[in-house]
């Protein structure tokens, strides 16, 4: 049954447009901390959930998975999974917690998601994500998405990916994001399958060609916004960055608003790190650890004067027992404020 109060979400922005510009879901990665951190360094970019997997909700009922800040949003939950009625289960719970979106993830390419017949595994099942597809988007009444590979191991992506987007368009499915490289599932680790496959730009804006109806965004590489800009002039419908994201987060996030969406000024990541301050003092006093946050915090930096010393002192202190915000204060000290004003000049 579809959930009604899912329909209105006054103040969220529109998922839609926030998919200009996304950051990728990374396991281990974009916990509801780190999420909480990108949302102060961009208010408008889509944020998505690490994987979670639709029989851990569904039978295994772990739906403190689902918990996050309501500042997050406008935020995306990502699914795996291989069931349709499962799968319609665990995005109807999802949608429930509030989510903007669900994603199913056909794309990672480790040995545990192959095992349950889930990620990158199921390009090969295009009939079978069509029916996932249908059956969430019967389940909830926020969009349904779905994150892709060109394809995996011998298939040839020009022949495998067209069929693969007609048959979850046929569903229903109106935007996914595809990552423009094959997945080896034999023979590569996860690592590997993040650098070794060759990126395939050109078949991606191909499939925007062909689909032009269908929401699409770019996955894979891409290391800066000049990048995403070159995607979105190209006639791409967003982009989505990962690792860079993550490891520069400033660099990205905090002029993004300005450079992406238009709107607002770029964040000062100074400000945006005592910004974080009373999460981090929140988080304390419930019982959690300094370092479950700011070791999101640590390419904060990357690049600028001080970024060492400001990497070291969180990286040697946070993991310590009474580890508090005096610390971040402290690796704060550390980093020039004359080279914060410089860059957003």
């Amino acid at each position: 049954m579809a959930n009604p109060k899912n329909q209105e979400k006054s103040g969220f922005s529109d998922v839609q447009r926030a998919a200009r510009l996304s950051v990728a879901p990374m396991m281990d990665w974009t916990d509801r901390h780190c999420r909480v951190f990108h949302r102060l360094l961009s208010s408008e970019s889509l944020l998505y959930t690490e994987m979670v997997t639709a029989p851990a909700l569904v039978r295994g009922g772990a739906v403190h998975l689902l918990e996050h800040s309501p500042q997050e949003h406008p935020l995306a939950l990502q699914l795996g999974g291989s069931d349709p009625e499962e799968l319609a289960k665990a995005a109807l719970i999802g949608a429930d917690a509030g989510y903007d979106e669900i994603n199913l993830n056909c794309g990672c390419p480790s040995d545990r998601v192959q095992s349950g017949t889930f990620g990158a595994v199921l390009m090969k099942h295009p009939s079978r994500v069509a029916d996932c597809v249908a059956a969430m988007r019967e389940a909830v009444d926020v969009e349904v998405t779905v994150k892709c590979r060109i394809g995996v191991d011998d298939q040839e992506p020009q022949d495998v990916l067209p069929d693969f987007l007609n048959q979850i368009v046929s569903a229903g499915c109106q935007r996914l994001t595809i990552h423009a490289r094959k997945a080896w599932l034999k023979g590569l680790s996860p690592k590997e399958n993040r650098d070794i496959p060759p990126l395939d730009y050109a078949l991606v804006l191909r499939m925007k060609e062909q689909f032009p109806q269908l929401h699409i965004s770019i996955n894979g590489g891409i290391e800066n916004l000049a990048q995403a800009r070159e995607f979105l002039d190209a006639g791409l419908d967003g982009v989505m960055i990962g690792r860079a994201a993550y490891h520069q987060p400033a660099d990205i996030l905090s002029t993004a608003d300005s450079e992406i969406f238009g709107v607002g000024a770029p964040r000062d990541p100074v400000a945006v790190v005592q910004e974080m301050l009373p999460y981090i003092e929140a988080h304390l006093v419930n019982g959690g650890r300094l370092h479950q946050i700011t070791r999101h915090m640590l390419g904060t930096f990357a690049g600028r004067p001080g970024a060492r010393a400001w990497r070291r002192t969180l990286s040697e202190g946070a993991t310590k027992t009474g580890a508090g915000t005096e610390l971040v204060l402290q690796a704060l000290a550390q980093v020039e404020p004359l080279a914060m004003d410089t860059v957003l000049v």
